[in-house]
């Protein structure tokens, strides 16, 4: 690799947008893990209590030609199963992941249209804040007058 290629690189590597998105790699892992453990050990249990004591981690189609009582023995003996329960738990897991990113952008999204929102001003048409009552630019009163 040359000096310029890897001068480069840094440059990319350590701008900020690239920064930011590892932070939010790293903490979006995290997320999911505490999502999962939600969901696994918090949602699912009253869940599987309340229709009848299951234990959904261990729901599954057994392919194999002989019974097990649980994923565990069935995998064990090498026979192929359908973990539907493990597949209910990871949809599980999506929806609140998902529904826990829509609100954190849908606030982001709002605290940017806040930031944002500006009027022109009559006298000088500079970009001023909503609630300012004076223009910062041509210190015009912007207070409607009685006519």
């Amino acid at each position: 690799m040359s000096m310029g290629m890897l001068d480069d690189f840094k440059k990319f590597a350590l701008k900020g947008n690239v920064i930011d998105l590892a932070v939010g790699v790293i903490i979006g892992a995290g997320f999911a893990k505490i999502t999962d453990s939600l969901v696994k050990d918090i949602i699912m249990p009253p869940i599987g209590l309340v229709v009848g004591k299951i234990d959904f981690s261990n729901l599954f189609v057994n392919l194999g030609e002989k019974h097990y009582a649980t994923i565990a023995d069935a995998k064990a003996a090498g026979s192929p199963t359908l973990n539907y329960g493990n597949f209910l738990q990871t949809v599980l897991d999506f929806f609140i992941l998902a529904f826990a990113i829509f609100m954190l952008v849908r606030q982001m999204t709002k605290l940017q249209l806040r930031a944002d929102a500006t009027k022109d001003c009559p006298a000088c048409t500079k970009a001023i804040p909503l609630a300012a009552k004076r223009c910062p630019e041509c210190t015009e009163s912007l207070e409607k007058k009685a006519a």
